[in-house]
């Protein structure tokens, strides 16, 4: 009785230490280069790394390299070398509906329910929003530099 008692506790201890990782990792970028100045890799199996990266991204994810992916396969994470990186959000269709660089740049995007982007913004200030016909097609176009395309 005592052999399993110190295995769960010891088994909690290690979930733990985890969930602080994950905490401490979040949103801390860029990840590899990080995690490895702070010897997680050295430290942690390749099954505490997929919980912590699971965590991190909350979902099950595909290490390769430098580049993490969803298990739709699209690309959520990439990292390359000095540091510089870039991650990606994508709805529940595969439509990326988020991206973000190590330079401090983003875009956003929204979709129809048929898969067309309708708004599209930078972090400069930059965006665009369209309309579309019940057949798909593009009937209106407007961004910020005020310029607008009426098809309707």
């Amino acid at each position: 009785m005592k052999k399993i008692i110190r295995r769960i506790l010891k088994e909690d201890r290690q979930e733990q230490f985890l969930n602080k990782v994950i905490k401490v990792m979040k949103d801390d970028f860029p990840l590899f280069k990080n995690m490895e100045s702070y010897g997680f890799y050295d430290q942690l199996s390749e099954e505490e790394l997929n919980y912590v990266f699971f965590g991190i991204f909350g979902e099950p994810v595909v290490r390769d390299g430098s580049r993490i992916y969803n298990q739709n396969k699209k690309q959520i994470y990439r990292e390359y070398s000095k540091g510089v990186w870039y991650k990606s959000e994508y709805d529940e269709n595969g439509n990326e509906i988020y991206s973000e660089y190590s330079n401090g740049y983003w875009v956003k995007r929204e979709y129809d329910n048929n898969g067309n982007e309708i708004y599209y913004e930078t972090s400069d200030g930059y965006w665009y929003k369209y309309e579309y016909d019940e057949n798909g097609k593009r009937i209106y176009y407007e961004d910020s530099h005020g310029r607008i395309k009426d098809y309707r």
